[in-house]
């Protein structure tokens, strides 16, 4: 009995730890959106993808997930969106992050014009207590064929609604999200640190019911209370080593 005891007593104290881990571990996203300057586009073929490749590398040195995207030409402003992730255990990571991204790009400044950065911190939610089976991992290399990302900020009206009325609006929120079961999400909390206070991120493999699942959600009341929700960057994935195949076409 006692070693009974025991062992479900370091049970507990397992699932605990792995309890907490999970409240408190954070990780740091960033997304860098870029347009190839003409200097790029007068390379030759294998030149655009050679650069193409040493940039994917340099980024690998910077950060512990790196994913590529097209936007060109779902976007006309901007042709490259990247996706860079680590996990943050120390205050000065995000100085030594920031650090290594710029020195990673400097050589590739010549070749890339910046159009955007949207970055922030992962969070527990303090609308759902339960992690959600939908929320998006940032780290395996393995993505779904579509990113939709964009800023967000709510109107001063909503932070000086009372807690209970802002928890019934998002449950509405939580209840549609869950019925599109294809669809991930992950939120990103930018508050003082961007113009934004929110950095949303969505994958999913149909565009066409993203966009129906943005349209259930746009009817709901909380809508009121959305001050900005622009840009929107929608890119495709494609996987480490395919970079020539999609800017080194002659």
């Amino acid at each position: 009995m006692a070693t009974e005891s025991t062992e479900a007593a370091e049970a507990t104290e397992t699932a605990e730890a792995t309890e907490a881990a999970e409240r408190t571990t954070q990780s740091l996203n960033h997304f860098g959106v870029y347009r190839f300057r003409d200097e790029f586009w007068k390379l030759s073929a294998y030149e655009r993808g050679a650069t193409h490749d040493r940039l994917m590398e340099a980024l690998e040195g910077a950060a512990q997930a790196v994913h590529p995207y097209q936007l060109f030409p779902m976007e006309s402003a901007a042709d490259l969106m990247v996706w860079t992730a680590i996990d943050v255990d120390g205050v000065d990571h995000p100085k030594r992050f920031f650090e290594d991204l710029a020195r990673a790009m400097s050589p590739f400044r010549r070749y890339l014009e910046a159009r955007d950065s949207l970055w922030g911190f992962t969070r527990p939610s303090q609308y759902s207590r339960a992690k959600s089976a939908q929320e998006i991992d940032p780290f395996p290399l393995e993505r779904t064929p579509y990113l939709v990302i964009y800023p967000f900020t709510k109107t001063t009206d909503w932070y000086l609604l009372g807690p209970d009325t802002r928890q019934g609006m998002m449950n509405e929120h939580i209840r549609i999200g869950k019925q599109y079961t294809e669809i991930s999400q992950l939120l990103l909390y930018s508050s003082g640190l961007q113009d934004q206070e929110f950095v949303v991120v969505y994958e999913t493999e149909d565009l066409g019911l993203f966009s129906q699942l943005v349209k259930d959600l746009r009817d709901t009341e909380a809508r009121r209370y959305t001050k900005a929700d622009t840009p929107v960057h929608t890119g495709l994935f494609y996987p480490h080593g395919r970079g020539e195949t999609v800017w080194a076409a002659s």
